[in-house]
């Protein structure tokens, strides 16, 4: 097992604080993305769980290409025993725990009155009905005229639902009482790009979905307070703590009460509800309205009132390193099975440790950029999104918890050692509904991920880095990103060539493994040797400690970067030596110094290159006494 020595570590420098630079978007004319604008009318039956709607939605094809067939994503439809879902979770070597009880499928189990269900049952092109077949949890739809390129339709559909019991993500009565966490609950236009339909079946796993506008009534017992995407129209008819405070509501008869929300600029709409909720709002003096819905639990009141402002902290942090929230609102609701984003708020469990429920607020918050601004295709670029954001919400947490870690990122990097002891890893470009364990995508979407930046940082400096995410935000927001994106953002940023990077740590298994040889007395000078063992190619630094206490750092430029980043450690002299082909295993140089006068060299201080054996990392002069 590969573990760290932190008493070895120089230090992390990473820049905190909000970075400036003049930043204007690529000239791409080549790109494009769909357009949908949703209207939709749903009411709730909160004693049976079922509901009905009406969507409209236009269409609007930015593509060059003509289209004859739609998709539209039914996920409640997973929530069935026997579903790809289902079947799934029985032959997964290692299954979700949340989705199992007693070695079983929760979905195997459910009742008819317990299951998820979306039908449609009218649906229209133009005014004109359409062929269309429910294919598990894909609604494949015939068109009676194609769809022209720069074209539009408008889709008029009827549809039906059964809220499935709280299993994952989405549901009723979770098991901390929240009635309702409506998440990819309506039948929703799959995605088409450049690589075409993506439409995926749901597994379980990840998500992709079409920019637009979304204008939503929802009908519910008025009891119920809604909170999610969008904003409110009618406050002053709502009240539940949306109305201008000091004001009176206008009170609607009847037992019903309709919310009227509208989401400009998003990907999703997430909703919940509940009898019980507290709902508080924070006004933030440079930021968005923040909201929290929460059950009148006794035990938890304190926990998220003081998460409160740990929000208000973190949302300026991010605010500070990747750029400015866009909407007006963002809200945190206790709902759901863990933690999930959405667009403008999350859901979240409420029932945990104060440092967890922060840290699970600090990780949703942060996929408002990566995945809810700048919208990966997360079921095929799903490290783009939670590593993105572990990356950079370990960042968050390490300064407004004051946890003080020279390195924030530890726990990713031991969890990839872990899974490259276990011999289990598969690449990053894997599908995300492919992988053979659990095990193996949670640590290449969230840990290898995150040390996708943290070592990139490593390769181009941490000012170098930092700066690139803010360019990449500023340029790809409101877009659909992908790899190669970011990759030639930082080659901007940094000046370097870094495909070699993208293609050996997400396209390849291989791994970094570089080591100390030989150290030997040429004369009053000293030969370093250095190895490379793994396939995957890195740029080296060197760290030698002397016997008067002096130190230096050495550094050897990866020859295929066509650059190098600035000393890391502007307080110790650096020496840039000759760069490494990566084609030459072996690499040696000569120091200027007799070798009695050294006492201990290292191979990368910091900690922040992948190499997956430490232990050949390190040379000290008593090894070659004894």
């Amino acid at each position: 097992m590969m573990k760290y020595s932190k008493g070895l570590l120089v230090g992390l420098i990473v820049a905190l604080c909000g970075l400036t630079s003049s930043l204007e978007a690529q000239g791409n004319t080549s790109y494009w993305q769909q357009h949908v604008d949703y209207t939709m009318d749903v009411s709730m039956d909160v004693k049976n769980y079922q509901f009905t709607g009406t969507q409209k939605l236009v269409y609007t094809n930015n593509s060059p290409d003509e289209l004859r067939r739609v998709y539209y994503h039914l996920y409640f439809n997973a929530f069935q025993p026997g579903s790809e879902m289902d079947v799934r979770l029985q032959s997964i070597p290692d299954p979700d725990r949340r989705m199992m009880h007693e070695g079983k499928s929760r979905i195997a189990t459910l009742s008819q009155d317990e299951i998820g269900y979306l039908r449609v049952s009218q649906l229209s092109q133009d005014g004109q009905a359409v062929n269309y077949k429910e294919e598990g949890t894909i609604l494949v739809v015939d068109l009676n005229e194609p769809i022209p390129a720069g074209g539009k339709a408008t889709f008029d559909m009827t549809f039906t639902g059964q809220v499935p019991l709280q299993i994952r993500r989405s549901g009723r009565n979770s098991s901390e009482g929240v009635a309702l966490s409506m998440s990819q609950w309506y039948p929703k236009m799959a995605e088409y790009d450049f690589e075409g339909w993506h439409a995926t079946p749901y597994i379980g796993r990840e998500f992709h979905g079409v920019w637009g506008d979304y204008d939503v009534k929802i009908t519910i017992d008025k009891k119920y307070t809604v909170g999610g995407t969008g904003y409110l129209q009618n406050a002053q008819e709502v009240g539940h703590g949306y109305e201008t405070p000091g004001s009176k509501v206008k009170r609607v008869k009847g037992k019903t009460l309709t919310w009227h929300f509208v989401a400009p600029k998003v990907h999703d709409f997430m909703w919940a509800a509940d009898p019980e909720y507290i709902h508080d709002i924070v006004e933030m003096e440079n930021g968005p309205t923040l909201h929290f819905l929460y059950k009148d639990n006794k035990e938890i009141k304190e926990n998220w009132k003081n998460l409160q402002p740990k929000t208000v902290d973190a949302m300026e942090f991010f605010n500070n390193n990747l750029g400015e929230y866009p909407y007006d609102q963002y809200s945190v609701i206790q709902g759901g099975d863990g933690g999930m984003e959405y667009a403008m708020g999350t859901l979240i469990t409420g029932e945990r440790s104060f440092g967890s429920l922060v840290g699970v607020m600090v990780h949703e918050l942060a996929h408002s950029w990566f995945q809810h601004v700048l919208a990966t295709n997360e079921t095929k670029h799903e490290w783009m999104d939670e590593g993105f954001t572990s990356f950079i919400s370990s960042l968050c947490m390490n300064l407004i918890m004051d946890q003080k870690k020279e390195n924030p990122f530890e726990g990713s990097y031991n969890s990839y050692y872990r899974l490259i002891d276990a011999g289990k890893e598969l690449p990053q470009t894997t599908h995300a509904d492919r992988y053979d364990l659990n095990f193996s995508y949670s640590v290449a979407a969230y840990s290898k991920g995150a040390i996708f930046l943290s070592q990139l940082g490593y390769i181009i400096g941490q000012d170098k880095l930092m700066e690139t995410l803010r360019k990449y935000y500023e340029d790809f927001k409101f877009t659909h990103p992908t790899p190669n994106d970011f990759i030639r953002t930082a080659e901007k940023v940094s000046n370097m060539q870094l495909n070699w990077y993208l293609t050996d740590w997400t396209q390849t298994t291989n791994t970094i493994d570089y080591g100390i040889t030989e150290v030997v007395a040429v004369g009053d000078k000293t030969k370093i040797s250095l190895e490379r063992i793994g396939s995957m190619p890195m740029p080296i630094d060197l760290f030698v400690i002397y016997n008067d206490g002096t130190q230096e750092t050495l550094y050897a430029p990866l020859r295929m970067m066509y650059g190098e980043k600035e000393n890391p450690y502007p307080s110790l002299k650096r020496t840039v030596l000759p760069n490494w082909p990566w084609a030459y295993p072996n690499y040696s140089f000569e120091l200027n110094k007799p070798l009695d006068s050294i006492k201990a060299i290292v191979i990368d201080p910091s900690q922040l290159m992948a190499d997956i054996n430490f232990e050949n990392n390190f040379w000290q002069a008593t090894q070659e006494a004894e």
